[in-house]
């Protein structure tokens, strides 16, 4: 089976994704489109629903280097939550230095949420666009804001 590419939109951006099956090589921001489809969580998680992008997988999560553990670690990390560089460094075994790093050479942004992770002192980096970044995080609160509300948690039962 070949690999596939195609993008979706994710407000003024198109993500481009290349993939084959549940797993995902390239997903990169853009400011133009390609034919071709993308994973259905992909699809829905850039329309704004809550989505459990777990269930795709990529090469970058498997091994035992640095990186690897970094972006496992980074998967862990709570739909409409954050994590800092230096909480995730501790997981993986090594400095917030090596998680900016990995971050930036992030192969795929989204499957793994390289946006959800931050500065301990502000919201830090985020290639091509740090208002990506910034955009990506208000839609995962916004969402999470109203399934709490449509099931009737109140902000209070969840802190």
């Amino acid at each position: 089976m070949a690999v596939t590419s195609g993008s979706c939109r994710f407000g003024l951006w198109y993500v481009r994704v290349e993939w084959r099956g549940d797993t995902v090589y390239r997903v990169q921001f853009a400011a133009t489109g390609t034919p071709g489809d993308v994973p259905g969580p992909l699809r829905q998680f850039c329309a704004g629903r809550p989505t459990d992008l777990t269930v795709l997988d990529a090469p970058a999560l498997h091994g035992d280097e640095a990186y690897a553990r970094i972006y496992r670690a980074v998967r862990q990390i709570p739909y409409g939550k954050t994590a800092t560089y230096g909480e995730i460094a501790e997981i993986a075994r090594t400095h917030p230095r090596v998680v900016g790093q990995a971050m930036a050479r992030n192969p795929v942004p989204l499957v793994i949420p390289c946006h959800r992770v931050i500065a301990a002192d502000g919201i830090g980096g985020f290639s091509p666009d740090i208002a990506i970044k910034e955009e990506l995080l208000t839609m995962e609160k916004k969402a999470v804001r109203k399934l709490q509300l449509d099931s009737g948690i109140t902000q209070s039962e969840t802190q």
